[in-house]
């Protein structure tokens, strides 16, 4: 069965140290420990990781190396990140969203996973992001939270 690749942004990593976030969070990460998923990250998610608490970079590090991805980023993310910001999907100030959404978009992930509902997990928002993306010949992009990636092949009454 293929692997999900799921590009993580920060706030997911972020997540673990959160109250409100830290349960979801690690049961996703476990997934990722399990082999249920590849991470896909980014030189803006390292970057942006660099900075984090100790906890969230223990996290990072215990994270099998056969289950990340490094995507790349580069004048083709730029240019798709430029493009989100000049159709005002999102402002100037969050650039790095922007670039985030493009990282995902031109590695092909599956589905980008965040935290962030205001820029990201925005069903406004993702269907401009895909209107962006298709009018510049990449594929639609999933966003989600980590609580919807939760009961993907677990069984469950339904």
């Amino acid at each position: 069965m293929r692997r999900i690749r799921v590009y993580v942004d920060t706030s997911v990593f972020g997540g673990v140290a959160d109250e409100e976030f830290a349960d979801p969070s690690r049961r996703f990460f476990d997934r990722v420990k399990r082999g249920d998923f590849f991470v896909l990250l980014s030189l803006h998610t390292a970057d942006e990781l660099a900075g984090a608490p100790a906890q969230v970079k223990q996290l990072v590090e215990s994270l099998p190396t056969e289950c990340i991805e490094r995507v790349r980023s580069d004048d083709e993310v730029a240019a798709l990140a430029e493009a989100y910001i000049a159709a005002g999907v999102l402002g100037g100030a969050s650039e790095l969203d922007a670039r985030h959404v493009a990282a995902a978009t031109v590695a092909r992930a599956d589905v980008l996973l965040s935290w962030n509902f205001k820029h990201l997990v925005n069903y406004d928002r993702i269907r401009k992001f895909n209107g962006v993306n298709v009018l510049n010949g990449y594929a639609t992009i999933d966003i989600r939270s980590p609580l919807e990636m939760e009961y993907e092949g677990q069984d469950q009454d339904v």
